[in-house]
């Protein structure tokens, strides 16, 4: 069960990442964007009972830590309930928060620069700002959840344009979450409460759907985030299905992943300074398929280790996937299977 696939499009490579609520690590994040120099920008949300982990973490594919910055809260510079990271050709990051209904602006030394938004639906105002995407004129487009559109602004928060509206007909949205500008140049949305992924043109013409309800191959249930790849390749974080798809570019399923986590440099780093610890781990059931009597997708990955639980986030990257576990605060890597 750990991987089941049609074609070995992807390849299992390594597991970066720990649970940490402060310094090296993240808790409960909910979104990921990597520069171009390869540096990681992990966007932590945490939770109402501990909400130390409000931060972005810093690091790179080797496990260098490069340190966080942020904080819970609602003033400049914080978070509390943030949604999801993007960044710009000059390396500025965006972050959404839904509560403060606001997009914050912070420049490539991680300075907070500025922040705008105002709750509503008119033209410019946003009602539970998602996911983050930029063209490659750095126009920022925003899924604006709640009122079930996408909305388009400069990187200075100007309002530019709007399309979509809220319904489950061709070309409406229904709490979108994540989105991204293909290679190719159109916008696909993770058309969350739709149970599908829509693909519009980044002036709003809806050009096709991918995906339907249901848990086989190539259905979907509440799609959280997508990425495409130079090919017109799809992928597809399935979230309630706790799993990954794969689709061609004719929305053809491909492959489908559940996850196969090894302990990250940062886990076996704590394990080995920790012996108690690693010795009780050792001797524990971490995949305990034996005991569970249940089709139940989040029963199923709450109790085994190395899948995924809470599949939040995907992210392409020199020819990686980046996966991201909300629940297991954790990233699974693939490598494309050339």
């Amino acid at each position: 069960m750990a991987t089941q696939t049609a074609t070995q499009h992807l390849k299992y490579d390594r597991t970066l990442g720990y649970a940490a609520m402060d310094a090296r690590g993240f808790y409960y994040p909910v979104s990921l964007t990597i520069r171009p120099d390869g540096q990681m920008f992990i966007q932590g949300r945490s939770h109402d009972g501990d909400t130390r982990g409000a931060r972005i973490t810093v690091m790179d594919y080797e496990s260098n830590y490069g340190g966080d910055f942020g904080s819970y809260g609602s003033n400049d510079g914080q978070f509390t309930w943030p949604t999801d990271i993007a960044v710009d050709s000059d390396n500025n990051l965006y972050v959404a928060d839904e509560y403060l209904q606001r997009i914050s602006k912070f420049d490539r030394e991680v300075n907070f620069v500025n922040k705008w938004g105002v709750k509503g639906s008119g033209p410019g105002q946003i009602n539970g700002p998602a996911g983050l995407t930029l063209d490659s004129e750095d126009n920022l487009y925003v899924s604006d959840h709640r009122n079930g559109r996408i909305q388009v602004f400069t990187t200075d928060g100007e309002f530019i344009r709007a399309f979509g509206s809220a319904g489950d007909g061709v070309g409406q949205l229904n709490l979108p979450w994540g989105i991204t500008v293909a290679p190719g140049g159109d916008l696909f949305v993770a058309d969350w409460r739709n149970d599908r992924i829509q693909r519009f043109t980044t002036e709003g013409q809806f050009v096709r759907t991918y995906g339907e309800s249901g848990s086989g191959d190539g259905q979907l249930n509440r799609p959280a985030s997508v990425a495409v790849d130079e090919d017109g390749y799809l992928y597809i974080a399935d979230w309630a299905n706790e799993r990954v798809q794969i689709l061609d570019p004719d929305g053809c399923f491909v492959q489908k992943i559940y996850g196969e986590a090894t302990d990250s440099v940062w886990a076996q780093d704590y394990l080995d300074s920790n012996p108690d610890e690693k010795g009780a781990r050792s001797q524990s059931d971490l995949e305990q398929y034996h005991l569970l009597d249940t089709d139940d997708p989040h029963e199923i990955a709450s109790h085994i280790e190395p899948i995924f639980w809470s599949p939040i986030c995907v992210e392409l990257f020199d020819d990686k996937l980046f996966i991201l576990e909300r629940n297991r605060h954790r990233i699974q890597v693939y490598k494309k299977n050339n």
